[in-house]
């Protein structure tokens, strides 16, 4: 077994049981399906594996799942997380047929936390540092919303100042330049695990390539190695993948998100 198919391994293993979900409000089971409810109104399907389902099994999978979810007033939106190396022929076909959107694939990226701690320093007249208050979290939200150009949504925001709230490990991190923050990212350390997730990186358009991203993630590196782990997983964009791939974190396997909405 090489070094990728040990971290896929350790991914799967480690990542894809009650540890991928620990900020959820509650999580059902149906069959191999695990089924998350997040504050802000998201659902989110996730599995360890589909427990040999064959392509005819998936229309009632897939249905059964939308059904939980249909119920919740609350709920706005569904994401179901596939990843390209499962066992799960025609799950795309049943996703599609039953009002799920694929959006951009994503790079599963596994690595060691040291390697984002290199060649990172902060470039001059920027400044890193956590958020906690209300008006720090809607900023960043607000920021990180017109970075992917897309309408600000304040659920998201929601959401985040939902999770400070329960202190569940999470930090929110952001960099700025003369006090504007242009680029953000959570650090959120999988607790029982080796693992930290770096998860929703984003700079607006104006500041790419001037090594402000990677320096974010070098300092959100320090502050997980701080707490005891080793290894980083991430969904990267093919904005970030290149940039954690210098950083010696390897791509694994690919995820698609599937999207559900009212």
């Amino acid at each position: 077994m090489d070094i990728k198919e040990r971290y896929l391994l350790a991914y799967d293993e480690q990542l894809r049981t009650d540890a991928e979900t620990p900020s959820a409000l509650r999580v059902s089971r149906w069959g191999p399906l695990r089924l998350a409810t997040f504050a802000g109104g998201l659902g989110f399907i996730t599995y360890r594996d589909l427990g040999g389902a064959v392509a005819a099994d998936m229309p009632g999978l897939v249905s059964a799942a939308l059904a939980h979810y249909r119920t919740d007033p609350e709920i706005y939106k569904v994401e179901w997380k596939a990843r390209l190396h499962d066992a799960s022929p025609g799950l795309p076909e049943a996703l599609v047929a039953l009002g799920f959107v694929a959006e951009e694939a994503e790079s599963i990226m596994v690595g060691p936390l040291e390697g984002l701690c290199t060649n990172a320093p902060v470039p001059p007249g920027v400044t890193l540092r956590t958020v906690t208050t209300e008006d720090d979290v809607r900023a960043m939200s607000a920021m990180a919303d017109e970075a992917f150009g897309e309408a600000v949504d304040t659920r998201q925001a929601d959401a985040l100042l939902a999770r400070l709230d329960r202190n569940d490990g999470m930090e929110l991190w952001v960099a700025e330049i003369e006090r504007r923050m242009v680029s953000c990212g959570r650090l959120e350390p999988v607790h029982g695990t080796e693992f930290v997730g770096i998860w929703g990186g984003a700079t607006l358009e104006a500041y790419r390539g001037r090594g402000i991203y990677r320096a974010l993630t070098a300092a959100r590196a320090r502050s997980a190695m701080a707490q005891g782990k080793t290894l980083v997983h991430s969904d990267s964009s093919e904005f970030s993948r290149p940039i954690l791939e210098r950083s010696g974190l390897l791509k694994v396997s690919t995820t698609i998100p599937y999207y559900w909405r009212k």
